[in-house]
């Protein structure tokens, strides 16, 4: 029960190593229970009982580790997960004259997330209506998505946004 809260609650605040903490937890408490019926099989005769629950025990743990390892590294390497972005596109393209969402940029740092959004708006605004767009964007974001720390968003007209556009060529 205890690594299930401390999977559960690490997963809630977004810290990778509490979840891993909570499947080192549950790999302890099956090591230990798979122990005890090591020995009982022992026990009851069958010496063999103890090397197999032994393999297995390894099998288990190398699992845990493998799935807790995976989670920790592409953590370290800024992976969010694919929910993120879209619940994050919804809330930005929900927002009223926003023409389109070109880019959504999402990043841990620690146990909060960074997002960085391009959106495109009609070129004929004024930069004050564009600028409040932005602010409207950047509100919905942090107030509808609480695992956010921070938002940018980044206004371009439509027809001239997005990274493709904005891209930087060698041979100019």
């Amino acid at each position: 029960m205890v690594a299930k809260f401390r999977i559960k609650v690490g997963k809630e605040i977004g810290s990778a190593a509490l979840v891993a903490d909570g499947y080192h937890a549950r790999a302890d408490g099956i090591a230990s229970l798979a122990v005890l019926f090591g020995a009982f099989g022992v026990w009851l005769g069958y010496p063999l009982a103890d090397p197999l629950i032994g393999l297995l025990i390894t099998i288990a743990i190398l699992r845990i580790v493998w799935e807790a390892g995976k989670s920790v590294f592409s953590r370290m390497l800024d992976q969010v997960e694919p929910e993120i972005v879209d619940e994050i596109h919804q809330a930005v393209s929900g927002v009223e004259k926003v023409s389109e969402v070109t880019e959504i940029r999402v990043r841990w740092l620690g146990h909060r997330l960074y997002a960085e959004v391009n959106i495109a708006v009609d070129p004929l605004l004024s930069v004050a209506e564009g600028h409040a767009i932005a602010v409207e964007v950047r509100h919905r974001m942090m107030h509808g998505l609480g695992y956010l720390s921070n938002a940018v968003v980044h206004v371009d007209p439509l027809g001239s946004s997005g990274e493709a556009f904005h891209q930087l060529w060698e041979n100019q």
